[in-house]
């Protein structure tokens, strides 16, 4: 399926004090991984909000395998698990500078509208971009 990567380097104040990455950061490279997935198909999330559909995080699973540190430059691969319907599923590997495994991460989000906070399917712009129309 449809993979994406972005690298990012860790900053200090996502660290504890012994320079690792705080457990509870580990979200925010995700998302950062899922909204540069998006825009690599040419969508912004904010084109979507103001279109009226708004994607909350509905599950959230991480394995953590070894510590990110300060300053280390991480990789976030991001893959489509399947084609979504009003749920959309990601996983993800978060790497170190030589392909040693940080974590691995899943992620499900409901298509809702954003007026009425009501699922809803995929929007067509978003399918019609996976499947290569």
């Amino acid at each position: 399926m449809n993979s994406h990567k972005i690298s990012l380097r860790i900053r200090y104040g996502e660290t504890d004090q012994m320079g690792v990455v705080y457990h509870g950061n580990y979200p925010q490279y995700l998302e950062l991984g899922r909204v540069e997935w998006l825009r690599s198909l040419g969508i912004s999330y904010k084109s979507m909000e103001d279109t009226g559909c708004i994607l909350p995080v509905i599950s959230l699973s991480i394995n953590y395998k070894k510590p990110a540190v300060y300053d280390e430059l991480i990789t976030v691969t991001t893959k489509l698990v399947k084609i979504p319907t009003v749920r959309i599923e990601f996983e993800y590997e978060i790497t170190d500078e030589n392909q040693g495994l940080i974590a691995t991460a899943n992620t499900q989000l409901a298509f809702l509208d954003k007026s009425t906070r009501r699922p809803m399917r995929c929007p067509d712009y978003l399918m019609q971009k996976l499947q290569g129309v």
